[in-house]
């Protein structure tokens, strides 16, 4: 069969197993044992498992679990609560200040846990019913917070971007980098189309019932800084070539977890052990579908789908920029169906070289597709954030947080133009401090 047949099969298959709501890593694991059987015999059965496990083998993933439990230090503690209590006092009389101290919030918890589901339960728990107690309406409440929790993608540290990193053996601190101002662009979007709307619907124009002093504001700052004050460490040993993302991952999961214990007195084991647990189980399901994917990349590359793909996309005789729409276009569909984890897996390594010989930078690439990804998190029919929020706020309908959501969307749209017309947006960072890219 040809290499069309074979992909058609790939896809069909694929896609079956996960309508019926197969995991992630057994569907392409069995996909993948499946196809090649059909296709090579029974014979390549013996490479499966060296295959699986060397897509294990790499000291960069070390720093997954790391980073996963260290954001889950913080979700897990109280720091989430302060966080957003100090936002609040500086922002309550500003129009749609509790929108905004929301979206801050989810920025700043975003990059101390580099997970977008967890951003959202943290903050959607405080602030959903803080929102609607006054005065907001659902969808306001609800969208902003799943909008907010895409940032946890983005914004350095970032798993994503570390699997991406990974999978296209590009620089991790440089993508780290590539992904800060973007993210702060993302964050500055979603304030201004939320005091537009605010204002212009004539809601939240600033809370003149509560009024805090600068000793009041000031005195919220002391227990949320020090977990600020990691981020900002990692970044500066990761950028001052003092530590690798690995070991800057475990050093900052020990600093919360030190943080977490002084700060919040929580001392009692008992205090960690679904910390712990829920560490463990992210952390192998990433893992699970990093190895699955490294199966299915196996096989796609032994039937020559990948490559076939490739040609044909680059034998389009198009402008670079309609071949960017249609990448778009194609990862934005993935992203509908699919969780980041595994569109990057699956993609990028195709993607790349298709990138690359059309003179794209593969860092802005990175951002681009990361926010790709970010839509996808508040987008039926998967729309991960949705359903998290829909869980911590089930008064709340999926229309309304859809309806909700759909703004930021818009917004996340905006911004994936704002970085096609300045790429120097996602690139001038990592080029100031670390030299330009090869």
């Amino acid at each position: 069969m040809t290499p069309l047949i074979w992909g058609t099969l790939v896809l069909a298959a694929l896609l079956g197993l996960l309508a019926i709501g197969t995991p992630i890593a057994f569907a392409l694991g069995f996909v993948s044992i499946l196809i090649l059987i059909l296709a090579e015999g029974w014979g390549s059965l013996g490479i499966l498992g060296e295959t699986f496990f060397g897509g294990l083998a790499s000291f960069s993933l070390v720093s997954i679990p790391m980073f996963i439990l260290m954001g889950a230090a913080v979700a897990s503690s109280p720091a989430g609560r302060d966080l957003y209590e100090a936002l609040d006092r500086w922002l309550n009389r500003v129009p749609g200040g509790l929108v905004l101290s929301n979206l801050g919030a989810c920025s700043i918890f975003a990059a101390l846990s580099g997970s977008s589901p967890a951003t959202c339960a943290a903050i959607g728990k405080m602030g959903i019913p803080e929102m609607t107690k006054r005065g907001y309406p659902n969808e306001i409440a609800a969208g902003s917070i799943a909008a907010g929790g895409t940032l946890g993608i983005l914004i350095p540290p970032s798993i994503t971007m570390i699997v991406y990193g990974i999978a296209t053996e590009t620089s991790i601190g440089r993508l780290f980098l590539a992904g800060l101002l973007p993210g702060f662009m993302l964050t500055g979007l979603f304030m201004a189309w939320t005091v537009y709307s605010c204002k212009r619907r004539g809601i939240g124009l600033g809370d003149v019932t509560k009024h805090y002093s600068m000793a009041e504001r000031l005195q919220a700052l002391p227990k949320v800084l020090p977990f600020v004050l990691v981020i900002v460490a990692i970044l500066y040993v990761l950028y001052g070539g003092v530590a690798t993302p690995s070991e800057a991952a475990g050093v900052g999961a020990v600093v919360c977890l030190l943080f977490v214990a002084v700060i919040y007195r929580l001392w009692r084991p008992r205090h960690y052990t679904g910390l712990f647990r829920d560490t463990l189980k992210e952390s192998v399901m990433i893992m699970m579908i990093i190895g699955a994917s490294e199966l299915f990349s196996f096989m796609l590359s032994s039937l020559f789908i990948t490559q076939s793909i490739a040609e044909w996309i680059a034998a389009l005789s198009v402008n670079k920029w309609v071949l960017m729409a249609i990448i778009n276009l194609f990862l934005l569909v993935a992203g509908f169906f699919l969780p980041p984890v595994a569109v990057i897996l699956m993609t990028a390594p195709i993607l790349l070289p298709i990138i690359l010989q059309a003179g794209f930078d593969p860092y802005w690439f990175a951002v681009i597709l990361t926010i790709n990804m970010e839509i996808g998190l508040i987008t039926p029919p998967v729309g991960l954030n949705l359903y998290v929020i829909n869980g911590i706020a089930p008064s709340i309908s999926l229309g309304e947080i859809l309806k909700g959501s759909i703004p930021y969307v818009g917004c996340m749209i905006v911004g994936i133009i704002l970085l096609c017309l300045l790429p120097g947006i996602a690139t001038w960072l990592p080029d100031l401090l670390m030299g330009p890219s090869l």
